[in-house]
């Protein structure tokens, strides 16, 4: 089951690649923001509820969807750099899925829906 899970998170970091590429925007951005998800790591400083929690909302794709969601309803230029930061937030979190890095248990940070890391 894991290496199924991996397998759409390699699926979900290409298909972010390719949408990317089809929006036109600078793949500087892409290289900016790819990381910023990893933010989330400073929750733990607060204990391992409250850093799943905050690792938990900025990995799921839930957020993601949804902006992408609002991108397409605002349309025009705002709504291509909301799609652009949405395909880079869904490309960043396959990629760390391909790696075997999934949503965390409160128990501490090795503990992930994909098994103990």
């Amino acid at each position: 089951m894991r290496r199924l899970l991996q397998a759409e998170g390699l699926a979900l970091f290409a298909a972010s690649l390719v949408a990317f590429h089809a929006l036109g925007t600078s793949w500087w951005m892409f290289a900016s923001l790819f990381f910023v998800p990893d933010v989330s790591f400073l929750g733990y400083l607060a204990g391992s509820r409250f850093g799943a929690w905050s690792y938990n909302i900025l990995h799921s794709t839930l957020g993601a969807m949804l902006l992408a969601g609002i991108a397409w309803y605002v349309g025009g230029i705002l709504g291509q750099v909301l799609m652009s930061v949405a395909v880079i937030w869904l490309g960043h979190i396959g990629f760390d899925r391909m790696l075997g890095y999934g949503l965390k248990y409160t128990s501490g940070f090795k503990n992930t829906h994909l098994g103990k890391l």
